[in-house]
């Protein structure tokens, strides 16, 4: 059982298992020292956030089994990397975040008020 915090101040919930995403692919946005991209940010992709991410450089559809990773499609969710997250919400693309799923020290890089503001709402 980990004693990670999420950005709220309560314990750090599962983002996905399906796919299965964190750095360490444990479902949970954990982070540590070999996590140089802080994979903090729980988000559910769209599709303009895969667009961006993919013109940006990092392909996020095209499956690559070697390191686990199945791509990804519109719905799914997946810790992404705190930056990159604050590019898309200032290109006017960030994909909805998972609070209670998105890791504490995300705050080092993106505002509380930020991530509130793209919350994923639950009907």
């Amino acid at each position: 059982m980990s004693d990670a915090r999420n950005v709220l101040g309560s314990p750090l919930q599962v983002c996905s298992v399906s796919p299965m995403t964190g750095f360490v692919r444990d479902g949970v946005c954990h982070t540590g020292p070999q996590d140089i991209g802080s994979h903090t940010v729980c988000a559910q992709m769209t599709e303009a956030f895969l667009a961006y991410s993919l013109q940006r450089g990092n392909d996020l559809v095209t499956p690559v089994p070697e390191y686990d990773f199945p791509g990804l499609k519109p719905g799914d969710r997946w810790c992404v990397c705190a930056l990159r997250w604050l590019d898309a919400a200032e290109a006017g693309v960030a994909p909805p975040v998972i609070l209670d799923a998105t890791h504490a020290s995300a705050l080092r890089h993106v505002a509380l008020a930020d991530l509130q503001y793209h919350a994923l709402q639950i009907p």
